[in-house]
């Protein structure tokens, strides 16, 4: 035991055992083949993607009062003209062509 755990501390890698009901194996293993992947690849992926998405969502932003204003003033302010949105909102969708 103690060389397995050496090993796995050399390559940086751990062991993550998870207890989860034969549908959700299922389902993920079914998601996994459609990716072309290993079912711990696929998970580690999904759960990686989780984590960042928390940690981004959990993040404060903290500023001065002027700094604040400045920022409502910009994000209150009426659109800009812009051509590049413009062409691409009146592109017909492929299947309208």
């Amino acid at each position: 035991m103690a060389q397995a755990t050496k090993r796995n501390e050399l390559s940086g890698r751990g062991l993550v055992n998870v207890r989860m009901a034969a549908e959700d194996r299922n389902i993920i293993d079914q998601a996994a083949r459609i990716a072309g992947k290993s079912r711990t690849e696929f998970m580690v992926e999904a759960a990686r993607r989780a984590a960042q998405d928390t940690v981004l969502d959990a993040n404060l932003i903290v500023v001065d009062g002027k700094t604040f204003e400045q920022f409502r003033a910009i994000f209150d302010a009426p659109a800009k003209p812009n051509a590049h949105i413009q062409k691409l909102m009146n592109l017909k969708a492929p299947w309208e062509s």
